[in-house]
């Protein structure tokens, strides 16, 4: 796992994504905790917003997808972001492969606010945010729809209490 974040790490501070840094202060002793510069993209609903992404990487990185957030306070206003942070993203739970990597993660979260027509909450934001657990990865996401299934759209089927 160290060594693919090492890697991962060496790659995204030399040629990170456009609109993206890394915050290096957050990779200071420990590896397995990243935040990454989010700047929304030009032409947006979200052009000119500055956010915050958390990444937590566990033991069983890159064969399990690492925990991804925004950092509170500044959560973009999303569908598919709740208020607490958590994304709603199926390579993040279901649809993960060691093939992706931090910077796939983060253009698909740029790529998931850069296609929104409108900025709104989720519509079960507020049960959630009351009611799940601090780790996004324990949310069982439900992807249904064909037309959902394209666009990511999910609602919680069960999210255990924190």
């Amino acid at each position: 796992m160290e060594k693919r974040l090492q890697k991962e790490l060496r790659k995204f501070r030399g040629d990170p994504p456009e609109g993206m840094s890394l915050d290096d202060d957050s990779v200071t002793g420990d590896i397995t905790r990243w935040i990454v510069r989010v700047e929304g993209a030009a032409g947006t609903l979200y052009a000119d917003e500055k956010f915050r992404l958390q990444f937590k990487f566990e033991k069983g990185y890159p064969f399990s997808s690492p925990q991804v957030t925004f950092v509170p306070p500044h959560v973009p206003l999303h569908p598919h972001v709740y208020t607490n942070g958590h994304i709603c993203l199926s390579i993040l739970t279901e649809d993960w492969t060691p093939a992706l990597s931090v910077e796939a993660v983060c253009l698909s979260v740029l790529s998931m606010l850069s296609s929104c027509k409108k900025k709104e909450k989720p519509p079960d934001n507020d049960l959630y945010v009351r009611t799940c657990s601090s780790n996004p990865k324990k949310t069982h996401w439900w992807y249904h729809g064909i037309y959902n299934l394209t666009h990511n759209h999910a609602y919680v089927l069960f999210c255990p209490p924190p």
